[in-house]
């Protein structure tokens, strides 16, 4: 299938991951008395992805992340030439979930984008007030894991056609465990959409939120590729 095709599977699965998780934690998080809380949120973008992965696995792989992208290229599992064009791709997904979502979410009572529309942060603007620190190292920590899981699930040597599952299922456990530390990236894509909106102090941290998840999900690709790959 042609790169353009691909790319854009790419451009629809970040779409949807964007436009689920953080549609959920927007407006359904803190709803009076029926908010779903972290724990929604968490299952919100395992599903996203689960959904996803079943849908484009087989026409782009599904990535829908440029650190998954990055760490599959570092894994040996994806041409280095194919790269970029799959991350313009995923960011440009994420600029249009959040601007739909923007568009909803602003027509109901009591928004402000004071209040993060979901985008990452540390410091003053971590849910829980964690160090810059605390953040890059989860950050790392949790992408360098995810992506170790994306690689051992879709090895040739499991079976075909359940990788999906383990997939999704660890990031929904990634946010459960993210969320209160920096509302959980290990996704640049996912971080750009809501902080190109919420600007500011959004867009002053958004750095770390590219570097931590690329750096782990690079690492990881190649501690899998050196030690466990045939």
């Amino acid at each position: 299938m042609s790169l353009a095709k691909r790319a854009t599977a790419e451009l629809f699965g970040t779409f949807w991951l964007v436009f689920g998780g953080c549609g959920a934690a927007v407006i359904s998080a803190g709803f009076p008395k029926l908010g779903i809380g972290f724990l929604g949120v968490a299952f919100a973008f395992g599903l996203t992805l689960l959904t996803m992965a079943f849908a484009i696995g087989n026409i782009s792989g599904c990535h829908i992340n440029p650190a998954v992208t990055i760490g599959l290229w570092t894994g040996k599992r994806f041409p280095g030439s194919e790269v970029v064009p799959y991350i313009v791709a995923q960011v440009i997904g994420a600029i249009i979930a959040s601007t739909i979502l923007y568009l909803i979410a602003s027509g109901g009572p009591g928004f402000d984008l004071s209040h993060g529309f979901a985008a990452n942060g540390f410091g003053a603007h971590s849910p829980g007030g964690y160090s810059l620190a605390s953040a890059f190292i989860a950050e790392f920590v949790l992408t360098f894991m995810f992506i170790l899981v994306i690689l051992g699930s879709t090895d040739k040597r499991v079976a075909i056609g359940f990788a999906p599952i383990p997939i999704g299922l660890v990031l929904t456990l990634i946010h459960l465990i993210c969320i209160p530390i920096d509302n959980t990236s290990v996704n640049p894509a996912r971080s750009t959409g809501p902080a190109l909106y919420v600007g500011g102090w959004a867009l002053a941290q958004l750095w770390l939120f590219w570097i931590a998840p690329i750096l782990g999900g690079g690492v990881s690709g190649f501690v899998y590729d050196l030690i466990w790959s045939e």
